[in-house]
This record gives C-alpha cells, sequence and structure tokens, in this order.
C-alpha cells in the first residue's frame, strides 16, 4: 500500500489506537539531589503517547478522531472526560485487573526542558485482539499505530490485526516508534519486521538513528524510508526531515519556541501532522504544521493541547 499523494487525501476520520495514562509531571532545576530532597513543581495530567496524538490532531484539524485505548477501573471515567474535553471520540476498554498505566516525568527546567520518564504501563499494554473490531474503521481514512503498542505480546497481536483490518479497506496506516529505551529491548529487526504494511513512520531522530545504526539523521531517514513509503523525522529545535524513497525531499525548520516542558512534542507533532494529512496537505506541508504544534506544545506542561485556542 502506497502513500496516497497530496491531491487524494482521503476524507474521514482518524482512528488511534494507542496507549491512555496518567502522567505525573516534576519540574525540577538542576540535577536530582540523590539520598535527600529536589524541590519540584508537580502536577498530574492526563497523557499517553496514542492519546496525546489524538488530541493534537483534533485540536489541529477538522476531521473526527477516535481514539481505542485501555485503562483501569481506577481512572476511567476521568480519562474519558478528558479526551471528550479535548474533542476526541474515547473508546476505552476499562481493565478489571490492571491498574491506569502511570508515566513520572521528570523535566529539568534548566536543561532546554529535557524530561525523563518513569513508565509503569499498567492497563495500556494490555489491549488484545478481543479489543478490537473492524467496525472500528468504519468512516475511517486513516489508522495511527503508537509505537508502544509493539512492546508487549498482547498488544503487538492487536495491532498485527489493526495494520490487517486497515489494508483490507485500503486504509493508510502511520506508526510512531514511541521510545527509543524501548526499541533496544524489542531489537531492531523486529521492529522492522513488524511495521510492515505500515505506510508512514515518524521516529525520533534517536529513534531514526537506533534503527539504521546510521549516525547523521538524514542519511537514516533516507535508508528508513527504503523499509516504509514516508518517513518523516522529528528532530526537536532541528525542525523535520521528510523521506521518501531512499531520498530525503523536505528539511522543514523548526518554529521558535521556549521550552518549559517538552514532554508530548513529538505526540504533537505526530498529531498536527495527520490532522494536515487529513486536510489534503501534502507531507512537506503537514511535516511544517507538525513543527508549529512542537513548539506551542514545549512551551506549556504537559503532554496534551491548550485547553483554548
Amino acid at each position: 500500500m502506497r502513500e496516497p499523494s497530496p491531491g487524494s487525501a482521503r476524507r474521514g476520520a482518524l482512528l488511534v489506537v494507542g496507549d491512555v495514562v496518567t502522567d505525573v509531571v516534576a519540574r525540577h532545576r538542576g540535577p536530582l539531589a540523590a539520598g535527600t530532597d529536589t524541590a519540584a513543581v508537580i502536577r498530574t495530567l492526563p497523557g499517553g503517547a496514542g492519546a496525546n496524538v489524538a488530541c493534537w490532531a483534533a485540536y489541529r484539524g477538522s476531521c473526527e478522531v477516535r481514539l481505542l485505548g485501555r485503562v483501569g477501573a481506577d481512572a476511567a471515567a476521568w480519562h474519558e472526560r478528558e479526551l471528550a474535553a479535548c474533542g476526541v471520540r474515547p473508546r476505552l476498554v476499562v481493565d478489571e485487573r490492571a491498574p491506569t498505566g502511570t508515566v513520572i516525568c521528570l523535566v529539568d527546567a534548566d536543561a532546554a526542558a529535557e524530561r525523563t520518564f518513569l513508565t509503569d504501563s499498567g492497563a495500556s499494554l494490555r489491549l488484545e485482539p478481543g479489543d478490537w473490531s473492524d467496525a472500528l474503521l468504519d468512516g475511517v481514512a486513516r489508522l495511527h499505530l503508537s509505537g508502544y503498542l509493539l512492546f508487549s505480546a498482547p498488544s503487538r497481536a492487536l495491532a498485527a490485526v489493526a495494520v490487517r483490518a486497515a489494508r483490507a479497506r485500503g486504509v493508510p496506516v502511520s506508526l510512531d516508534p514511541a521510545s527509543a529505551g524501548f526499541l533496544v529491548e524489542l531489537g531492531v529487526g523486529r521492529f522492522l519486521r513488524l511495521v510492515e504494511g505500515v505506510d508512514v513512520l515518524l521516529p525520533s531522530r534517536d529513534e531514526a538513528r537506533l534503527l539504521t545504526g546510521v549516525s547523521d539523521a538524514a542519511d537514516a531517514a533516507a535508508e528508513l524510508s527504503r523499509h516504509v513509503p514516508l518517513v518523516v523525522v522529528k528532530q526537536g529545535a532541528q525542525g523535520a526531515l521528510v523521506a521518501r524513497s531512499g531520498v530525503v525531499c523536505a528539511r522543514v525548520p523548526a518554529v521558535p519556541a521556549a521550552p518549559r516542558d517538552t514532554t508530548g512534542a513529538g505526540d504533537a507533532f505526530t498529531g498536527a501532522f495527520l490532522a494536515a494529512l487529513l486536510a489534503g496537505a501534502g507531507p512537506e506541508e503537514a511535516a511544517a504544521q507538525g513543527c508549529r504544534a512542537g513548539a506551542l506544545a514545549v512551551e506549556q506542561v504537559g503532554g496534551r493541547p491548550p485547553a483554548s485556542g
């Protein structure tokens, strides 16, 4: 399945399948003080790569956005309300055995707002084929998968079922690798086999380098585009690279920003990028929209769009 040309954009909904978690964001200044206290400003916020992408797509576009995810009974109602408030139609499977996933985000305010994650995936990676229905694709023009789905056996199986169903209907599929750390555990070769049938890959610069073993981001983007028809490498303050058929065809500049928290900036890029594609934009313009959303994301705390705007 090849990526449609810009003039052949499909009208319809975006279906995101992925993680819904609770973020505990702790913003501190300077290095953590081992064995004692470090002052921090701490907030509990809705998050999850899949959920964030869905919310940013709804915020930046005019398309209908749906989300399939799995949460624990402990926070299901809260997450459903938060998603609906962002304009997303949630379909949350309530797990009676596992709690909602939780991520502790340590954000160093003195180091370009760089963040470190401590992740308890909880119910989010317990999505399984039984949670899927082909009816979820009714009226859907694009399917997006969070790469976190590939990091557990049940959710890997669900992702495979979803990709097969999308291919059968001619629905393009995108995927964000999600985590360089988890990719190391999964293995590069295994990941590349698992993404067969995906039309658009949206890695970060570090993920692209890891997946190719190439240090130069442009060369890594070009190499990945020999495996996936369209590759968009997110580079934060260095903008984005768009590659097809082994060639980087666009270098999109970043939008200047004053970072407060980089949590979810890549998700913001992905959501805005997909919304732009659905609106008929070509990959380069969609990547520019992604850069704008990423800049907006880093200037606030948390991974979701602003409450208004």
